[in-house]
């Protein structure tokens, strides 16, 4: 079929940006513009990116979690999860003692330190080698599981603790960047605002991203250690979320490598209405277009169908080659 480019482009449903491969036989295809590349990650040795993305598996060590089937208070328990993640694909495991919203009661600093630093010197022990990230606002917290060769320092909480950063970067640890609009830990967002323009929320999420990764880089964090989130649901309705998660191109392109924590969060529940035991599939479908729009590391909770998902997308974008070939090479 002969496509033409005038009608094309007087289509108002055809946007830009796509480029055009024309084949011999006069044949004109339209194809999106290349995704952007996912800038690598580097810790404790080993290199993702857009071939090798890198899937965090997650552990609460909290008896409120969202969703219960990440909850594992006791230490057993939780180091066979631990075990399982591993087995199933993860390359991290990021470890939290304090739900992110506000439902449930206040958890002290030394409490917080009792969930989390036992159980990450039990891992390390059990998994020598593993990557671990510690999923925390708090700098006590950080400096207390020192030992434990934390690899990652995730502050979901945009350095709502100014002492954090520094922390990471004493011990030579990656840092997360992430993005809440200003709002205090465990604050639910309730009828946010970033302007009248659909838009402005990106824009505070792209602008409050860079100004992060820099002073990441200039407390001492190497670029390829510095994870910029978007931090979906926090600081950000289902509106938002949706904005911005289909703005992830533009995220990529301030040449970090980006974290998607898309893992069965409320954006998914509210916008398919479903319970947070039934969005698996409403996951997995943001997690192709993050994938595909160059993100190189996902948080989740379901970490076989993650590993499948976007290795598939890794392999449909081009930058990874299938595994096997039964049918022959081209």
């Amino acid at each position: 079929m002969q496509i033409s480019l005038v009608t094309l482009a007087s289509n108002p449903r055809v946007r830009p940006p796509f480029h055009t491969v024309r084949h011999s036989r006069g044949v004109t295809e339209i194809w999106p513009s290349p995704p952007i590349a996912a800038a690598p990650l580097v810790l404790r040795g080993r290199r993702f990116d857009a071939a090798h993305p890198a899937v965090m598996g997650i552990v609460n060590r909290t008896p409120d979690s969202f969703y219960a089937a990440a909850r594992y208070t006791d230490l057993e328990p939780g180091l066979v999860a631990v075990d399982r993640l591993i087995a199933e694909g993860a390359d991290l495991i990021d470890v939290g003692g304090v739900r992110a919203g506000q439902q449930g009661g206040e958890v002290s600093v030394e409490a917080e330190i009792g969930r989390v630093r036992p159980f990450l010197l039990a891992v390390r022990e059990r998994h020598p080698d593993v990557i671990l990230s510690l999923d925390t606002w708090r700098s006590e917290v950080a400096a207390a599981c020192a030992p434990a060769g934390v690899d990652l320092i995730n502050d979901t909480w945009a350095g709502a603790d100014s002492d954090l950063l520094a922390v990471a970067a004493e011990l030579g640890a990656g840092y997360v960047v992430s993005h809440t609009g200003g709002l205090p830990p465990r604050t639910d967002p309730v009828n946010i605002s970033y302007g009248p323009d659909p838009d402005d929320v990106v824009h505070d999420v792209l602008a409050g991203l860079a100004a992060g990764a820099s002073r990441a880089v200039a407390a001492g964090v190497p670029a390829e250690r510095v994870l910029i989130d978007p931090t979906l649901d926090f600081g950000k309705t289902t509106r938002h979320s949706l904005r911005v998660l289909r703005a992830t191109g533009a995220v990529a392109g301030l040449g970090f490598p980006v974290l998607q924590a898309l893992s069965r969060k409320d954006f998914v529940g509210e916008t398919l209405d479903l319970a947070v035991d039934e969005r698996l599939f409403g996951t997995l479908a943001a997690t192709a277009i993050a994938g595909w729009l160059g993100t190189t590391v996902f948080r989740a909770h379901d970490v076989v169908a993650t590993r499948q998902v976007v290795d598939m997308v890794a392999s449909v974008r081009g930058e990874r080659p299938p595994l096997v070939a039964v049918r022959g090479e081209p």
